[in-house]
């Protein structure tokens, strides 16, 4: 690992070479870079993620703290690795003082791996809109995290309204397991689907989502139910759907780890379906580099968006100062 005080971009491009060749050998196939956002108090359990997401990924990782940006003078801390401990590839910890925090991507665009697709995640409340930040706009893919916004239901609508192919949340993530599931369920039955419910807690997006996800795919429409999961402690804690048939599958959180599915066609039984770690959920965006028509269908039908699969075309930059928009007066 080699660690630089006070350095330029410049210096991490030639560390990272350096550190390269001290290795041994030029890292190849790369898959994509990873270009994480994250605040200080957060950068363990980010550089925890990553790392898991990088062992089954190969991938440069690139991560930007951004730290006191309001710091009389810009300064650039930052750390190149090479294996250890954020994993077998290439890693760079950056972390960003003053205005410099400001204009990451001066830093960022000399570091992204040479034709390979860049991925950019924001561990922590993502930007309202995210054409304001250049680390959004050079991302073939861009994950947010509604849950750490204090309306995750609110910030369901604001990423609808900012929303472009390639966009994703790890809250529709979370609801791989359920879908899976559910569409297992259906597969075994005959009928059409008239109604259901999904039942979880209501403060999360999750449960939104996957409701928003049925009815679009069912065509009728799946309601809400609240219910703290006291046995798993996830975001969604049940699911059921009623059949033109007389038919209800249902399937129910038995503990932490598992679900119970009832009403399929064959007898009653329990499904493996843990909560799953921050690294497995960011390591399945990783493996898809195509855009998430499902997640936008979803969307679109949890917030009564219309039109969210046909928008195309990429953002443009917008330069908004975060600076200034804080001090002007309310």
């Amino acid at each position: 690992m080699t660690t630089l005080w006070d350095t330029t971009g410049t210096a991490v491009v030639k560390a990272l070479a350096a550190e390269r060749r001290a290795g041994g050998a030029v890292m190849s196939g790369l898959a994509l870079t990873l270009v994480v956002v994250v605040e200080e108090k957060q950068v363990g359990e980010a550089e925890e993620a990553a790392r898991i997401a990088a062992s089954v990924v190969p991938c440069r990782m690139l991560m930007v703290v951004r730290r006191q940006v309001d710091a009389p003078v810009p300064r650039l801390d930052a750390e190149v690795l090479i294996g250890g401990r954020l994993g077998p590839g290439e890693s760079i910890v950056m972390r960003m003082y003053g205005r410099l925090a400001l204009h990451a991507e001066s830093v960022v665009l000399p570091l992204l791996a040479p034709d390979a697709p860049v991925v950019t995640w924001w561990h922590g409340p993502p930007p309202d809109v995210i054409a304001h930040d250049p680390l959004g706009i050079v991302a073939d893919r861009r994950i947010t995290e509604c849950s750490y916004l204090p309306d995750p239901a609110g910030a369901l609508e604001i990423r609808a309204a900012d929303y472009l192919p390639g966009d994703t949340d790890l809250a529709w993530t979370r609801t791989t397991g359920w879908r899976a599931a559910l569409a297992a369920a259906l597969d075994s039955v005959e009928g059409t689907v008239t109604g259901g419910t999904v039942e979880g807690d209501p403060g999360t997006p999750s449960r939104l989502l996957l409701a928003g996800w049925l009815s679009a795919r069912l065509g009728c429409h799946i309601a809400l139910e609240s219910a703290v999961d006291a046995k798993g402690g996830t975001a969604i804690s049940g699911a059921r759907l009623e059949l033109d048939t007389g038919r209800v599958i249902d399937l129910k959180r038995a503990d932490p780890r598992s679900v119970s599915v009832k009403g399929g066609a064959g007898p009653d039984t329990v499904i493996q379906l843990p909560k799953r770690s921050l690294g497995d959920l960011l390591g399945e965006e990783l493996r898809r580099l195509d855009d998430d028509q499902l997640y936008g269908e979803a969307l679109a039908t949890t917030t009564g968006t219309s039109g969210l699969t046909e928008r195309s075309g990429g953002r443009r930059h917008v330069w908004q100062d975060p600076a200034e928009q804080a001090a002007a007066p309310t």
